[in-house]
């Protein structure tokens, strides 16, 4: 029995000594899953505030795209104002000046009139001939009497035609005025788009502004996405031109040391690429809008960001295509991480590259035309489908502002 009792006491003992430990086993199991639950969190608030950040730079880069759209149209409706107002005096000065000289013609006209019809009779008229001294007298009197009816019927014709062009005048002079209005209403329209954007523009800004370290964070991240991309490309280019350089076709010919060597069709094809200079297609169809530059540019409104841009970044419509600027062959189709898929079609040593597309309808190898359709852009679902092509052009290693060469 005493047996029986111990085998109890150390049972209860173990359990009892057992409890504490797997009521702290649990307690742990629920701290590591709340921490868990609090990075999970944390981790969805950083992602939900990077993806705002984005959204609010690719909206702030849209509307001040917009803004130096609307500030050239209304400088240029401004040109066309002061040119009416040019035309406009001038016009004026030109009525005034047929209006003195119509004024004084017909002064002039009817003073001639009456000097000589003062009674405005045949009779006198024949007193006028049969009073002359001699034969040779009446000879002129007639032909004076014949150059004045000449002169009055010419007089006549000036003033009516001076009549004419001053209504002519006078009616341009209107619609002069009326295109001066209607610029003049047009500017007040963009005067006031204009506004309402920069507003926009403001509310955007200051948001951002709000949350700064999520933007640095998204502006990093783009940073070292478009480094990664030059890298890839600068990598790509050297590559070809290293093994155009160890083929042994003689009439392959390099145009810089180390550069690209080109056979004699691609010299024709280069040579003629570089004569259309200016005048090139877009690389995409439909409607766009330029919303980032070539180079380096300090941001308008965030003072701390510095873009870089190795091309120009086109902003247009969901489902637009990207097409090729020139003839030339499709040489390299690769992924960058924020790029999707990018095109590189040469022209010789002229290269041009055509990034963030999510489908591609060519090959490596294909041979492309002008304005041929190389792929679809990608549209981001997460920013509100914005439609971004990137797009740059190289000669060789050397990089171009494509939007010198494109005929916008």
């Amino acid at each position: 029995m005493t047996r029986h009792i111990i085998i109890l006491l150390t049972i209860a003992t173990c359990i009892l000594s057992a409890y504490p430990q797997s009521s702290r086993m649990s307690d742990l199991k629920k701290q590591q899953k709340e921490a868990q639950q609090r990075v999970a969190n944390t981790s969805k608030k950083l992602k939900a505030a990077q993806l705002s950040a984005k959204k609010s730079l690719s909206r702030l880069n849209q509307i001040t795209a917009e803004i130096t759209l609307q500030k050239k149209e209304i400088n240029k409706i401004n040109t066309e104002i002061n040119k009416l107002q040019r035309q406009e005096r001038d016009l004026s000065q030109k009525i005034n000046t047929l209006e003195t000289t119509l004024k004084e013609k017909k002064r002039e006209y009817a003073l001639a009139i009456q000097s000589i019809y003062r009674q405005n009779s045949g009779y006198e008229t024949l007193i006028f001939l049969f009073s002359a001294n001699t034969f040779s007298q009446t000879i002129r009197r007639i032909r004076y009497l014949k150059e004045f009816s000449a002169w009055r019927r010419t007089q006549a014709e000036e003033i009516k035609a001076q009549q004419e062009e001053l209504v002519k005048k006078r009616t341009e002079l209107a619609q002069l005025r009326k295109e001066r209005k209607a610029a003049l209403d047009k500017l007040q329209e963009e005067a006031e788009k204009l506004k309402k954007k920069e507003a926009d523009q403001k509310v955007v800004v200051n948001n951002m502004k709000k949350n700064e370290k999520a933007l640095r964070s998204e502006l990093k991240r783009q940073k070292e996405q478009a480094a990664a991309l030059d890298r890839k490309i600068e990598q790509l280019i050297a590559e070809e031109a290293r093994k155009s350089n160890q083929k042994s076709d003689t009439e392959r010919k390099p145009q810089s040391y180390g550069g690209y060597s080109m056979t004699k069709d691609e010299q024709v094809l280069a040579k003629s690429f570089e004569q259309n200079k200016g005048k090139l297609p877009m690389p995409l169809s439909g409607r766009y809008m330029i919303i980032g530059h070539f180079g380096r540019q300090q941001h308008s409104e965030l003072k701390y960001v510095q873009v870089n841009n190795s091309g120009i970044i086109i902003k247009t419509l969901p489902g637009t295509e990207a097409r090729s600027v020139f003839d030339g062959v499709v040489t390299k189709i690769f992924v960058v991480p924020g790029y999707n898929s990018s095109v590189i079609v040469r022209h010789g040593n002229y290269l041009t590259i055509y990034s963030n597309l999510s489908e591609v309808y060519v090959k490596v190898g294909s041979k492309v035309k002008t304005r041929q359709a190389i792929g679809r852009i990608y549209s981001d679902p997460e920013d509100n489908n914005s439609t971004l092509l990137h797009f740059q052009l190289w000669k060789e290693t050397a990089k171009q502002n494509p939007e010198l060469w494109l005929d916008k």
